[in-house]
Protein backbone atom coordinates (compact mmCIF):
# COMPACT_ATOMS: atom_id res chain seq x y z
CA UNK A 1 0.00 0.00 0.00
CA UNK A 2 1.65 3.44 -0.78
CA UNK A 3 -1.64 5.50 -2.13
CA UNK A 4 -4.70 5.78 -0.07
CA UNK A 5 -7.80 7.77 -1.79
CA UNK A 6 -10.18 9.08 -0.09
CA UNK A 7 -13.72 10.65 -1.22
CA UNK A 8 -14.66 13.17 1.65
CA UNK A 9 -18.39 13.71 1.81
CA UNK A 10 -20.47 10.55 2.91
CA UNK A 11 -16.94 8.58 3.27
CA UNK A 12 -14.78 10.75 5.12
CA UNK A 13 -17.31 12.57 7.05
CA UNK A 14 -20.27 11.57 9.05
CA UNK A 15 -23.48 12.24 8.08
CA UNK A 16 -23.26 15.49 9.88
CA UNK A 17 -20.60 16.33 8.19
CA UNK A 18 -18.14 15.93 10.93
CA UNK A 19 -14.69 14.21 10.66
CA UNK A 20 -14.73 11.33 13.49
CA UNK A 21 -12.06 10.76 15.44
CA UNK A 22 -11.13 7.42 14.34
CA UNK A 23 -10.70 8.46 10.85
CA UNK A 24 -8.34 11.06 11.57
CA UNK A 25 -5.94 8.89 13.87
CA UNK A 26 -5.95 5.92 10.89
CA UNK A 27 -4.43 8.59 8.62
CA UNK A 28 -1.95 10.56 10.70
CA UNK A 29 -1.16 6.33 11.50
CA UNK A 30 -0.91 6.02 7.33
CA UNK A 31 0.69 8.68 6.98
CA UNK A 32 3.31 8.44 9.80
CA UNK A 33 4.06 4.71 7.55
CA UNK A 34 4.87 6.23 4.90
CA UNK A 35 1.54 5.76 2.64
CA UNK A 36 0.53 8.78 0.62
CA UNK A 37 -3.01 9.70 1.20
CA UNK A 38 -5.59 11.71 -1.20
CA UNK A 39 -8.61 13.55 -0.86
CA UNK A 40 -10.62 13.28 -3.88
CA UNK A 41 -13.80 15.20 -3.74
CA UNK A 42 -15.72 16.76 -5.94
CA UNK A 43 -15.82 19.83 -3.71
CA UNK A 44 -14.10 22.75 -4.57
CA UNK A 45 -9.73 23.52 -3.45
CA UNK A 46 -11.73 26.53 -0.75
CA UNK A 47 -14.44 24.09 -0.04
CA UNK A 48 -12.44 20.96 0.90
CA UNK A 49 -9.60 23.18 2.50
CA UNK A 50 -11.35 23.30 5.69
CA UNK A 51 -11.84 19.02 5.69
CA UNK A 52 -7.87 18.84 5.14
CA UNK A 53 -7.11 21.49 7.65
CA UNK A 54 -8.44 19.56 10.27
CA UNK A 55 -5.88 15.91 8.98
CA UNK A 56 -3.05 16.87 10.72
CA UNK A 57 -1.07 14.98 7.64
CA UNK A 58 0.47 15.65 4.49
CA UNK A 59 -2.05 15.24 2.11
CA UNK A 60 -2.40 15.45 -1.80
CA UNK A 61 -5.98 17.18 -2.87
CA UNK A 62 -7.69 16.03 -6.38
CA UNK A 63 -10.71 18.38 -6.18
CA UNK A 64 -13.37 19.15 -8.79
CA UNK A 65 -13.95 15.65 -9.92
CA UNK A 66 -10.01 15.34 -10.79
CA UNK A 67 -9.98 18.47 -12.81
CA UNK A 68 -7.42 19.78 -11.03
CA UNK A 69 -4.88 18.46 -8.48
CA UNK A 70 -3.05 20.66 -5.98
CA UNK A 71 -1.00 20.25 -2.73
CA UNK A 72 -2.49 21.15 0.81
CA UNK A 73 0.16 24.11 0.84
CA UNK A 74 -1.48 25.19 -2.46
CA UNK A 75 0.62 24.24 -5.31
CA UNK A 76 -1.00 23.21 -8.41
CA UNK A 77 0.00 19.81 -9.93
CA UNK A 78 -1.87 19.32 -12.46
CA UNK A 79 -5.12 21.32 -14.14
CA UNK A 80 -7.72 20.60 -17.07
CA UNK A 81 -10.05 22.98 -17.59
CA UNK A 82 -13.05 22.93 -19.41
CA UNK A 83 -12.91 24.45 -22.74
CA UNK A 84 -15.18 28.02 -22.45
CA UNK A 85 -17.01 27.48 -26.13
CA UNK A 86 -17.63 23.71 -24.66
CA UNK A 87 -19.07 25.95 -21.12
CA UNK A 88 -21.21 27.83 -23.84
CA UNK A 89 -22.91 25.06 -25.34
CA UNK A 90 -23.52 23.05 -22.28
CA UNK A 91 -25.26 26.42 -20.57
CA UNK A 92 -27.36 26.87 -23.64
CA UNK A 93 -28.75 23.17 -23.66
CA UNK A 94 -29.19 23.27 -19.88
CA UNK A 95 -30.80 26.46 -19.83
CA UNK A 96 -34.45 24.47 -18.46
CA UNK A 97 -32.50 23.62 -15.13
CA UNK A 98 -30.55 26.99 -15.24
CA UNK A 99 -31.84 27.95 -11.72
CA UNK A 100 -29.40 25.30 -10.13
CA UNK A 101 -25.77 26.42 -12.80
CA UNK A 102 -22.88 27.33 -11.27
CA UNK A 103 -19.84 28.01 -13.61
CA UNK A 104 -17.04 27.27 -11.68
CA UNK A 105 -13.74 28.75 -12.36
CA UNK A 106 -9.55 28.30 -10.81
CA UNK A 107 -9.53 31.58 -9.37
CA UNK A 108 -7.53 33.13 -5.75
CA UNK A 109 -10.94 33.97 -4.25
CA UNK A 110 -13.34 36.33 -5.57
CA UNK A 111 -15.65 35.35 -8.38
CA UNK A 112 -14.68 31.67 -8.16
CA UNK A 113 -18.23 30.43 -8.26
CA UNK A 114 -20.78 32.62 -10.64
CA UNK A 115 -23.97 32.53 -10.13
CA UNK A 116 -27.36 34.58 -12.31
CA UNK A 117 -29.38 34.56 -9.00
CA UNK A 118 -28.19 34.52 -5.61
CA UNK A 119 -31.71 33.97 -4.00
CA UNK A 120 -31.86 33.63 0.19
CA UNK A 121 -35.27 31.74 -0.53
CA UNK A 122 -33.43 28.79 -2.35
CA UNK A 123 -33.84 26.50 0.74
CA UNK A 124 -31.93 24.07 -1.63
CA UNK A 125 -28.23 25.78 -2.06
CA UNK A 126 -28.78 28.76 -0.28
CA UNK A 127 -26.97 27.12 2.98
CA UNK A 128 -23.81 26.16 0.92
CA UNK A 129 -24.39 29.58 -0.92
CA UNK A 130 -23.88 31.37 2.52
CA UNK A 131 -20.93 29.39 3.35
CA UNK A 132 -19.07 30.37 0.26
CA UNK A 133 -20.14 34.05 -0.43
CA UNK A 134 -16.92 35.35 -0.58
CA UNK A 135 -15.90 32.93 -3.36
CA UNK A 136 -19.45 33.85 -5.01
CA UNK A 137 -19.94 36.40 -8.26
CA UNK A 138 -23.05 37.12 -10.09
CA UNK A 139 -23.80 37.02 -13.97
CA UNK A 140 -26.99 38.12 -15.77
CA UNK A 141 -27.12 35.82 -18.29
CA UNK A 142 -24.51 33.01 -16.70
CA UNK A 143 -23.31 32.99 -20.02
CA UNK A 144 -21.48 36.87 -19.75
CA UNK A 145 -18.78 35.40 -17.29
CA UNK A 146 -17.33 33.16 -19.49
CA UNK A 147 -14.12 35.43 -20.27
CA UNK A 148 -12.08 32.51 -19.81
CA UNK A 149 -12.21 28.75 -19.58
CA UNK A 150 -13.65 27.53 -16.35
CA UNK A 151 -13.07 24.27 -14.25
CA UNK A 152 -16.84 23.07 -14.60
CA UNK A 153 -20.23 23.73 -15.24
CA UNK A 154 -22.62 22.55 -12.27
CA UNK A 155 -26.40 21.56 -11.98
CA UNK A 156 -27.72 20.82 -8.78
CA UNK A 157 -31.25 20.23 -8.15
CA UNK A 158 -34.03 17.30 -7.07
CA UNK A 159 -32.92 14.46 -8.49
CA UNK A 160 -35.96 13.70 -11.11
CA UNK A 161 -35.02 17.49 -12.89
CA UNK A 162 -31.11 16.55 -12.63
CA UNK A 163 -31.87 13.01 -14.04
CA UNK A 164 -33.54 14.70 -17.32
CA UNK A 165 -30.79 17.05 -17.37
CA UNK A 166 -28.17 14.54 -17.47
CA UNK A 167 -30.17 12.64 -20.18
CA UNK A 168 -30.28 15.87 -21.94
CA UNK A 169 -26.53 16.08 -21.47
CA UNK A 170 -25.73 12.76 -22.70
CA UNK A 171 -27.48 13.07 -26.07
CA UNK A 172 -25.79 16.39 -26.72
CA UNK A 173 -24.43 16.38 -29.86
CA UNK A 174 -21.07 17.58 -28.86
CA UNK A 175 -21.25 15.51 -25.91
CA UNK A 176 -17.40 13.76 -26.85
CA UNK A 177 -16.54 17.99 -25.55
CA UNK A 178 -16.95 17.01 -22.29
CA UNK A 179 -17.29 14.43 -19.24
CA UNK A 180 -19.97 14.35 -16.49
CA UNK A 181 -19.53 13.58 -12.73
CA UNK A 182 -23.00 12.71 -11.22
CA UNK A 183 -23.22 12.58 -7.02
CA UNK A 184 -26.74 11.60 -5.96
CA UNK A 185 -28.40 11.75 -2.58
CA UNK A 186 -31.99 9.73 -2.49
CA UNK A 187 -32.63 10.08 0.87
CA UNK A 188 -31.91 14.15 0.52
CA UNK A 189 -33.33 14.33 -2.76
CA UNK A 190 -30.98 16.09 -4.08
CA UNK A 191 -28.08 15.53 -7.20
CA UNK A 192 -25.39 17.34 -8.67
CA UNK A 193 -24.28 16.83 -12.37
CA UNK A 194 -20.62 18.58 -12.92
CA UNK A 195 -19.44 18.75 -16.71
CA UNK A 196 -15.61 18.96 -16.40
CA UNK A 197 -12.78 18.51 -19.18
CA UNK A 198 -13.80 15.05 -20.85
CA UNK A 199 -10.39 13.16 -20.06
CA UNK A 200 -11.62 14.03 -15.99
CA UNK A 201 -12.62 11.71 -13.45
CA UNK A 202 -11.62 10.71 -9.79
CA UNK A 203 -10.41 7.54 -11.55
CA UNK A 204 -8.22 9.51 -14.39
CA UNK A 205 -6.88 11.91 -13.09
CA UNK A 206 -6.36 9.01 -9.37
CA UNK A 207 -4.46 7.12 -12.32
CA UNK A 208 -2.11 9.82 -14.03
CA UNK A 209 -1.22 11.64 -10.58
CA UNK A 210 -0.35 7.57 -9.15
CA UNK A 211 1.55 7.38 -13.04
CA UNK A 212 3.26 10.96 -11.67
CA UNK A 213 4.14 9.46 -8.27
CA UNK A 214 5.47 5.91 -9.36
CA UNK A 215 2.82 3.82 -7.83
CA UNK A 216 1.08 1.06 -9.26
CA UNK A 217 -2.65 0.32 -9.34
CA UNK A 218 -2.07 -2.75 -7.14
CA UNK A 219 -0.55 -0.35 -4.58
CA UNK A 220 -3.55 2.04 -4.17
CA UNK A 221 -6.92 1.52 -2.27
CA UNK A 222 -9.52 3.88 -3.01
CA UNK A 223 -12.42 4.81 -0.50
CA UNK A 224 -15.92 5.73 -1.79
CA UNK A 225 -20.06 5.85 -1.45
CA UNK A 226 -21.08 7.86 -4.93
CA UNK A 227 -21.70 7.62 -8.40
CA UNK A 228 -18.55 9.86 -8.77
CA UNK A 229 -16.32 7.43 -7.06
CA UNK A 230 -17.47 4.65 -9.95
CA UNK A 231 -14.12 5.00 -11.50
CA UNK A 232 -11.64 5.93 -9.42
CA UNK A 233 -12.72 2.43 -7.68
CA UNK A 234 -12.57 0.56 -10.73
CA UNK A 235 -9.13 2.19 -11.02
CA UNK A 236 -7.95 1.00 -7.60
CA UNK A 237 -6.33 -2.32 -6.37
CA UNK A 238 -8.04 -2.14 -3.52
CA UNK A 239 -11.78 -0.56 -4.32
CA UNK A 240 -13.52 -0.08 -0.67
CA UNK A 241 -16.93 0.61 -0.88
CA UNK A 242 -18.74 2.36 2.02
CA UNK A 243 -21.72 0.52 3.81
CA UNK A 244 -23.65 3.45 3.23
CA UNK A 245 -22.58 3.78 -0.52
CA UNK A 246 -25.39 3.97 -3.34
CA UNK A 247 -26.89 0.58 -3.79
CA UNK A 248 -24.75 0.06 -7.63
CA UNK A 249 -21.47 0.82 -5.82
CA UNK A 250 -21.89 -2.46 -3.97
CA UNK A 251 -23.12 -4.94 -6.80
CA UNK A 252 -19.28 -5.06 -8.50
CA UNK A 253 -18.09 -7.39 -5.82
CA UNK A 254 -15.58 -4.72 -4.01
CA UNK A 255 -14.56 -4.99 -0.77
CA UNK A 256 -17.27 -3.04 1.62
CA UNK A 257 -16.48 -1.54 5.06
CA UNK A 258 -18.81 0.40 7.56
CA UNK A 259 -20.73 3.30 7.08
CA UNK A 260 -19.26 6.92 7.57
CA UNK A 261 -21.33 6.67 11.38
CA UNK A 262 -19.04 3.67 11.85
CA UNK A 263 -16.03 4.88 11.33
CA UNK A 264 -15.72 3.17 7.94
CA UNK A 265 -12.72 4.77 6.62
CA UNK A 266 -10.48 3.91 10.05
CA UNK A 267 -11.67 0.68 9.48
CA UNK A 268 -10.47 0.24 5.95
CA UNK A 269 -7.05 1.66 6.40
CA UNK A 270 -6.94 -0.34 9.36
CA UNK A 271 -7.40 -3.67 7.57
CA UNK A 272 -5.69 -3.19 4.17
CA UNK A 273 -2.81 -0.57 5.26
CA UNK A 274 -2.24 -0.82 8.73
CA UNK A 275 -2.07 -4.47 9.46
CA UNK A 276 -0.14 -4.66 6.10
CA UNK A 277 2.48 -2.63 7.07
CA UNK A 278 2.88 -3.33 10.71
CA UNK A 279 6.03 -4.37 11.57
CA UNK A 280 6.48 -8.21 12.01
CA UNK A 281 8.03 -9.02 15.66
Amino acid sequence: MRLIALDIDGTLLDSRWQLPEANRAAIAEATRRGIEVALVTGRRYDFAMPVARKLDSPLTMIVNNGALIRSKEGRTHLRHLLPRSTAEQVLELTRPWREGATVIFDRPLENQLMLEVLDPDDSMRYAYYSRNLEFIGLANPLENCLTEDPIQVMLSGKVAPMRKAEAALRGAPFVEEFALAVTCYESKDFAMIDVIHPVCSKGSSLAEWAALRGFMREEVMAIGDNHNDLEMLSFAGIPVVMGNSVPSLKTYGWHETGTNDENGVALAIEQFALREAAPCD
